[in-house]
């Protein structure tokens, strides 16, 4: 084989090895035998949420299982054409083989970076929220066109969306919202869109047409389950109440049905308003605060374990992350990766897998990320 075409499968082979390693063959091997046995215990759905957890996991660790074997014999069959295409001579043989190649070591990375959701609570369900910055009406009609973007990521990987409380803003848009993204890995790829989100077009609302830059921030915190504990009580927080907005039915807007929950000590503050019952939102606002308290905490162990890396950075509103130019030209840009898009349509519809990847190779590969001064 040409030179070329050797570095390129050692490439695969290197990072085969390494996926192997993320994936600790032998131990994923043995837990397999042991969810099919519990799969095939006629007792298992006496318990429908330990069911549903044990299938989810199943199947999460049979598509890491059954990606790599593939890219195994993927990578045995393109070498046997190139080489079976060198002894006849035939290029176009060859030719396709390569391609494929090229297309295993993409294929090879991606899996990578699946393998690197293994933190604590990157499996679970996530929370996730957007405010508009200042700025009025620009600023909120950019915090609802995020609001859909993440909405339409959601329902392209076939997560469910749950809207939990909102604000509309004054003649546009939104000033806030929650929504919950349920689905295995949500809060994995969720969490590397926290920061702020920077907007420049011309305005529809500007009758000089003249150009507008707007922010609006984001933040993502996974839902916590039963077993995670967080201690927090009632003599922590302060408890309101208030009529909920939006459409959802006259009880809904005549009630102080919204219940907002602030934790004294960080300033925290959740709220919530889906339901028509204060209980249910009261209860739901817990679970929210709960789960921002034990955002925070993994938080500081992340910075803490990441103290020395070169591409550490500070996830806030103070910081911004990517930069969506609409005019004067098509471009979409991440300020941590360098990753961009010239076609802003596709990502303000959801197009958001490469970002969201390029940001976790970062973290797991230690690229650098790029100076705020080189976007515009």
């Amino acid at each position: 084989m040409r030179a070329e075409i050797e570095a390129i499968v050692d490439e695969i082979e290197q990072g085969m090895a390494l996926l192997r390693r993320h994936l600790d063959w032998d131990a994923s091997q043995q837990r397999m035998a042991e969810l099919n046995g519990f799969v095939e215990d006629p007792t298992l759905w006496n318990d429908p949420e330990r069911a549903q957890k044990i299938m989810r996991e199943r199947t999460d660790l049979e598509s890491r299982i059954n990606g790599y074997l593939q890219l195994e014999r993927d990578l045995k069959d393109s070498v046997e054409l190139i080489e079976l295409g060198e002894m006849e001579d035939d290029q176009t043989v060859v030719a396709d083989a390569e391609t494929t190649l090229k297309g295993l070591k993409d294929e090879v990375v991606r899996q990578q970076i699946e393998s690197m959701l293994s933190g604590e609570a990157d499996g679970n369900d996530a929370y996730l929220e957007v405010n508009a910055g200042a700025g009025g009406t620009e600023s909120q009609d950019w915090a609802n066109m995020l609001l859909r973007m993440y909405t339409r990521w959601a329902e392209k990987r076939g997560f469910k969306v749950e809207l939990l409380e909102h604000h509309d803003g004054e003649e546009a848009g939104i000033k806030s919202a929650t929504i919950q993204v349920k689905g295995h890995n949500a809060y994995g790829w969720l969490k590397t869109e926290s920061g702020v989100h920077r907007l420049v077009r011309i305005s529809p609302f500007d009758s000089q047409a003249r150009r507008h830059t707007s922010f609006s921030s984001v933040w993502v915190y996974p839902v916590v389950d039963d077993k995670i504990e967080v201690d927090v009580s009632e003599a922590d927080v302060r408890i309101d109440t208030f009529r909920a907005s939006g459409s959802g039915g006259q009880h809904v807007n005549t009630t102080d049905s919204a219940v907002r929950i602030t934790h004294i000590a960080t300033g925290i503050a959740v709220a919530c308003q889906s339901e028509r019952s204060q209980h249910k939102n009261r209860a739901t606002a817990w679970q929210m605060l709960r789960a921002r308290l034990y955002e925070v905490e993994l938080k500081k162990r992340e910075e803490k374990a990441m103290a020395d890396a070169a591409g550490k950075t500070d996830i806030g509103w103070g910081h911004q992350i990517r930069s969506y130019v609409l005019q004067p030209y098509q471009l979409v840009k991440d300020l941590r990766t360098g990753h961009e898009s010239t076609d802003p349509a596709s990502v303000l519809n959801g197009d958001l897998d490469s970002f969201m990847e390029s940001t976790l190779a970062q973290r797991a590969f230690g690229k650098q990320p790029i100076d705020i001064k080189d976007v515009d």
